[in-house]
């Protein structure tokens, strides 16, 4: 499933740092401001618990976890819409991802100048926000003169669209994001295909330094409030990079679980974003298990039953009869899949019917 999840922030927010904590690529770090000049792309895997329980209950060869793809785009700017820095080439690949993780520096660090030159990160969200504003300002405003066009020539629905098209001109003229703009769904179609910078879903990660990883600090308690305030529907994490880094680099378990232990955290923070980015794109886990791998799918949340065998291979979607499901839950209560057949929780389910979180699924086809 090609879904990107891109990290955004202003230079020198520890952007990259992060990106490394998980990624199976590494990005160069510095600590000047501009020092590249290409977005990172990688892989990480979704931490998920779900899979160690089966495993203790299904002895498997292989255990497979389902992935997703970042990138990290270089710092921007003020001013990177209208070519500032070099942020504005970097505008267009936030166009090409799904949702946006946007960083904002919460820590003060003298060796590491604040390209604003203070700590400030509401001051930071709102000149990012700007500058998306303005890139999808353009985006808007070259789309209603195409359409100005259309309605000297008499198109019916060009109307329509003018009249929407002019309802987000205004309202990111009032330096407002478009994804809050209170419009129709089926009228939100007239601009699907701009890929509007703020339209994307957004969770917002606050930067803080290793004493403040657990509880914040009063940076991050000022982007809280900000966005309660500004961006209601919005996730806000704190993530400690550097100490993230440390930990990314233990390779025991043993070590990184004393780690934690003595940084006041039970996981990784790490672990937290991936799996917030996984909802932020509203994805869904579905289950295969047996002696030679178990393994965690990614499926859109709502889909029904042959699309998700589709997910397996594209065989069992064309050649569907029924699936055989058995909820997570049920399974763990239980412990295996004879004590759920023997109390009623395997079930036969046909091509309506619409995979649930967790779902244990073994596709029943014919080709």
């Amino acid at each position: 499933m090609a879904l990107k999840v891109g990290i955004i922030g202003l230079t020198n927010t520890g952007k990259t740092t992060i990106f490394n904590c998980f990624s199976n690529t590494k990005a160069e770090t510095s600590n000047y401001s501009f020092s590249t000049n290409k977005s990172n792309f990688g892989m990480a895997y979704v931490p998920d618990a779900r899979l160690h329980k089966l495993s203790e209950l299904v002895p498997t060869k292989k255990i497979v976890y389902t992935t997703m793809e970042f990138v990290d785009i270089p710092g921007l700017t003020k001013g990177a819409s209208e070519g500032q820095g070099i942020g504005n080439s970097f505008l267009s690949d936030i166009r090409n991802v799904d949702a946006i993780i946007h960083v904002t520096r919460c820590f003060e660090d003298e060796n590491l100048p604040h390209v604003e030159g203070s700590i400030n990160p509401v001051r930071d969200i709102e000149i990012l926000n700007l500058e998306l504003q303005i890139k999808d300002l353009d985006s808007i405003e070259k789309r209603l003169d195409k359409v100005a066009k259309k309605l000297k020539a008499g198109d019916k629905e060009a109307k329509k669209e003018h009249e929407i098209l002019t309802n987000y001109k205004d309202h990111l003229e009032n330096f407002e994001n478009a994804r809050s703009i209170d419009i129709k769904e089926e009228d939100k179609k007239f601009v699907d295909d701009l890929f509007l910078l703020t339209n994307k879903p957004v969770m917002y990660v606050c930067n803080v330094d290793d004493d403040s990883a657990n509880s914040g600090n009063k940076y991050s308690k000022e982007v809280e409030k900000y966005i309660k305030e500004n961006d209601a529907n919005a996730d806000v994490l704190f993530i400690a990079a550097k100490l993230e880094a440390d930990i990314a680099e233990l390779e025991s378990q043993e070590d990184r679980v004393e780690f934690l232990k003595d940084a006041g955290l039970t996981e990784p923070g790490i672990n937290k974003l991936i799996q917030k980015a996984y909802e932020l794109l509203n994805l869904s886990t579905f289950f295969t298990v047996g002696e030679q791998e178990n393994r965690a799918w990614t499926i859109h949340a709502g889909i029904k039953a042959p699309d998700a065998a589709g997910v397996i291979h594209s065989d069992l979607k064309r050649g569907f009869i029924r699936a055989e499901v058995i909820a997570y839950n049920d399974f763990i209560a239980l412990g295996s899949e004879h004590a759920c057949k023997e109390n009623g929780k395997l079930r036969l389910e046909g091509k309506e019917y619409i995979i649930n979180e967790g779902d244990i699924l073994h596709i029943r086809f014919n080709v």
